[in-house]
């Protein structure tokens, strides 16, 4: 998985898994982050100091670039799969 923290990737996507879990994982991730930043654009703006609009920035990008990197093993998957005639 893409990361920013670290010289060494410490989170790792099973390319193997099962289509089905690969997707349930991307689902639950963007289900959740959809939800996280839908209560944030209902919240008020003025009652958070900078830190806090960029932690929550920086959450929401987290989630989608866990999102993306999925996704990118799934189209991977589907793409190279031999196509049935």
């Amino acid at each position: 998985m893409s990361q920013l923290a670290t010289d060494y990737p410490v989170l790792l996507i099973d390319y193997d898994a099962p289509l089905r879990e690969l997707h349930n994982c991307l689902s639950e991730r963007l289900n959740a982050v959809l939800k996280y930043l839908n209560l944030m654009a209902c919240t008020s703006l003025p009652d958070y100091a900078e830190h806090d609009i960029n932690t929550v920035t920086n959450i929401a990008r987290i989630m989608v670039q866990d999102v993306s990197d999925v996704f990118r093993v799934i189209e991977q998957r589907g793409f190279d799969a031999p196509k049935s005639q």
